[in-house]
C-alpha cells in the first residue's frame, strides 16, 4: 500500500459514515426494544408513591441505557459490517471499487478508521464514564427493584492489615456493623510475636474500630504476658468494603480503580477478587475485539452469495454469538482458577484473530 493511499477520499468517507450510521441506528433500535421490556417488567416498582418519572429517567434509564449500550456494542459492530458490506456487495459497488484497482487491503482502510472511533469511544465509556453511572443504577435498583441485595455478610475473612500483621473474622455482619470471634496476629518474620482474641468487633468510621472482650497474649520466647480488658478503640487500617465482595461491585470502578483496588487486595491477601481482574483486563481485550469482528464482518460479506445477504447476516450472528459464549466460558476458568484472568479475557480474541485472518485470506481479491 503507497503512503498516498491513506489520503481519505470520498468513498471512505462514505463507508465510515455508513458503517457508523447504521452501527448506532441498529443500536438504538435495540436499546428501544430493551429498555420498553425493562419497563414492562418493573412497571410496579416504578409505581412506589415515594419515586417519580424524573427519578426514574434520571436515576435509572440514564444510567441503564449506557451500560447495555457497552453489552451489545460488539454485537451490532459485527452486524453493522455484515449489513452495509453485504448490501454494497449485492450492488457489486464492491466489485467496481476493486476493478478500478483498489486493493482489498486498501478497501478494510475506512473499516479499520470506523473500528478505532468505535474501540476508542467504548474503552473510554466503559473504563472511566459507565461505572459511576452502573453505581447509581445499582444504587437505584437495591433501593427500589432488588431490595437491599447487597452483601451484608461475611464469614472465615482473613488479611493482612499491614506488612506482618493479620487479621481474622469468623463473621461479619454489615446490618449491625458487628464482626465476630475475631483475631488480630502479629508476626516478625515467621514468628508469632503477639495475638489478640475477642468476642466481637464493632466498625466505627474509617479504618476506627471498636475491640470488645479481648485478650492479648504476647509472646517472648519462652514466656507470654497476658492481658485482657472490654472495650477498646483502636485503628485498623481496612473497612468493612474490602471483604465485603459483591460481584456488581467491580462494574461501579473505573479502571484506576479497579487497578488500585485489586492491588490492594493482592497486598493484605484477600482472595475471591478473580472477577474484578476479569473486569480489569475484559475492558481492553473487548476494544480489540471491534477490530476482528470487523476483519471478520468485512470477509464474510464482501461477495455475493446464493443465500443474499440473509445468509451473511445468519453467519455472522452465529460467529458473534458463539465469541460471546466463549468469552463466557473462559471467565468462568478464570473464576475456578483454571488460567489467569488476562489470559481468559484474551484467549477468545486470539483464536477470533486467527478465524479472522483466515477469511481475509480467502476474500474476494
Amino acid at each position: 500500500m503507497k503512503p498516498g493511499d491513506f489520503k481519505l477520499k470520498r468513498i471512505d468517507r462514505y463507508i465510515i459514515r455508513q458503517f457508523l450510521g447504521t452501527f448506532v441506528f441498529a443500536l438504538s433500535g435495540i436499546i428501544l426494544i430493551v429498555v420498553v421490556f425493562d419497563v414492562n417488567e418493573k412497571f410496579d416498582k416504578f409505581m412506589a408513591p415515594e419515586l417519580t418519572l424524573k427519578d426514574v429517567i434520571q436515576n435509572y434509564y440514564l444510567n441503564f441505557i449506557p451500560y447495555f449500550v457497552s453489552m451489545f456494542a460488539s454485537l451490532f459492530t459485527f452486524i453493522a459490517v455484515i449489513y452495509f458490506t453485504s448490501k454494497l456487495a449485492d450492488r457489486s459497488e464492491i466489485i467496481a471499487m476493486l476493478s478500478t484497482g483498489m486493493s482489498f487491503d486498501r478497501l478494510m482502510l475506512p473499516y479499520g478508521i470506523s473500528a478505532a472511533i468505535i474501540a476508542v469511544t467504548m474503552f473510554i465509556l466503559c473504563a472511566y464514564v459507565i461505572p459511576p453511572a452502573n453505581k447509581k443504577r445499582l444504587d437505584f435498583e437495591y433501593t427500589y427493584i432488588k431490595k437491599n441485595k447487597k452483601v451484608e455478610f461475611a464469614s472465615n475473612v482473613q488479611l493482612e492489615v499491614e506488612p506482618g500483621i493479620f487479621a481474622y473474622f469468623d463473621q461479619y455482619r454489615n446490618s449491625s456493623r458487628m464482626g465476630y470471634r475475631f483475631s488480630l496476629e502479629r508476626f516478625e518474620g515467621k514468628t508469632l510475636v503477639s495475638r489478640l482474641t475477642a468476642n466481637s468487633i464493632k466498625y466505627d468510621t474509617l479504618y476506627n474500630w471498636t475491640i470488645i472482650d479481648y485478650i492479648v497474649r504476647d509472646f517472648d520466647g519462652m514466656y507470654e504476658h497476658i492481658s485482657d480488658g472490654t472495650r477498646k478503640d483502636t485503628t485498623l487500617m481496612f473497612v468493612p468494603a474490602d471483604f465485603l465482595i459483591s460481584e456488581d461491585d467491580c462494574e461501579t470502578m473505573t479502571s484506576p480503580e479497579l487497578s488500585e483496588y485489586i492491588s490492594r487486595q493482592k497486598k493484605r491477601g484477600i482472595g475471591n477478587i478473580q472477577t474484578f481482574e476479569i473486569e480489569y483486563h475484559k475492558r481492553m481485550a473487548n476494544a480489540f475485539s471491534f477490530f476482528i469482528l470487523t476483519v471478520i464482518g468485512v470477509s464474510l460479506s464482501s461477495c455475493k452469495r446464493k443465500g443474499g445477504m440473509g445468509l451473511n447476516i445468519g453467519v455472522g450472528l452465529g460467529l458473534s454469538f458463539s465469541y460471546i459464549l466463549f468469552m463466557t466460558i473462559t471467565s468462568s476458568f478464570a473464576v475456578s482458577g483454571l488460567v489467569s484472568p488476562m489470559i481468559a479475557s484474551w484467549i477468545p480474541n486470539i483464536l477470533y484473530t486467527f478465524i479472522a485472518i483466515y477469511l481475509y485470506r480467502k476474500a474476494p481479491r
